[in-house]
């Protein structure tokens, strides 16, 4: 493990000015850090599954040609003194264990009122991975996997890209992201936007504050389903598509740019129709903003 501290050192104590603001400083929570780095390795999961908890921190994962899981963890540590954070430096430490099909890591963070740790995980792992992680303050990260993705982030956003699978991602307080998947798609954000581009499949997307944008190359049987409490809505579909339209307001105004069949527009802010021979279904609501589509 290689550590790295910032603050201490003779020059800085021979230096009289800096010596006085270190006096004055000495003490006070988190006036010293310390950083470092581990690389561990794991066989992979005989049930082709990994789950992951990190408390705090940014969480990377990212599919590969490869027949193991490689993990870079990024350790920092902030005390009141130098020897105080590297001592909390030393209790930050990854929990591995195999359960069932599984392989467990849990990222465990000591927590002391005067003192503040975080850890930076940067996973690659084979691209057949079932991936499943919870974290509570940092952004998740998810890109180049085959398989299922869970995601959860209360403090944080969630991007995935270029992943086939069924995904289901959720943050509490930032936006979702994904690009170029393909899969039953359900994304929830309480107090964030949702943007989706180059999708393939089926799409169930709610956040109760906030924009939802979804360009799809394809809809699955499934259908589409965007809901937001206050926000706009903007869905863009391929040119070609099988599908019901049902798109309600309750204030704001619907923009549509699409050739609708049967087409019914009630004064009461809502808009049905068929495309194409009809088929999947679509609903789009919001309570407060517009919905355009496209």
């Amino acid at each position: 493990m290689t550590i790295r501290r910032n603050g201490g050192g003779e020059d800085l104590h021979r230096s009289g000015f800096t010596g006085f603001v270190r006096s004055l400083l000495a003490g006070i929570p988190w006036s010293e850090s310390a950083s470092g780095d581990e690389e561990l390795h794991f066989e992979r999961p005989s049930g082709g599954v990994l789950r992951l908890h990190n408390a705090n921190g940014r969480t990377t994962v990212c599919g590969e040609d490869r027949n193991d899981i490689e993990v870079k963890l990024h350790k920092a540590a902030r005390a009141e003194s130098s020897e105080a954070a590297e001592r909390m430096l030393s209790q930050i430490r990854l929990a591995s264990e195999e359960n069932g099909d599984a392989l467990e890591l849990d990222v465990e963070v000591p927590s002391r009122w005067n003192r503040r740790g975080c850890a930076s995980i940067e996973i690659h792992c084979p691209r057949d991975v079932a991936v499943e992680i919870s974290a509570a303050n940092g952004r998740i990260e998810i890109d180049g996997l085959r398989n299922r993705v869970r995601a959860r982030s209360s403090n944080g956003s969630a991007c995935i890209d270029d992943v086939v699978g069924d995904i289901e991602v959720a943050t509490s307080n930032a936006k979702v992201c994904c690009t170029s998947t393909c899969g039953k798609l359900v994304a929830r954000s309480s107090n964030g936007k949702i943007e989706i581009d180059k999708h393939r499949g089926s799409v169930d997307a709610s956040t109760s504050n906030g924009l939802i944008r979804a360009s799809l190359d394809g809809v699955g049987k499934h259908g589409v389903t965007l809901a937001t409490s206050n926000g706009r809505i903007v869905l863009e579909l391929p040119e070609h598509v099988d599908a019901d339209v049902d798109v309600r307001i309750d204030n704001g105004v619907i923009r549509n740019d699409r050739k609708l069949e049967h087409a019914n527009r009630d004064t009461n802010g809502r808009l049905r129709g068929r495309l194409g021979n009809g088929g999947a279904p679509i609903k789009l609501r919001t309570s407060n903003g517009s919905i355009s589509l496209r």
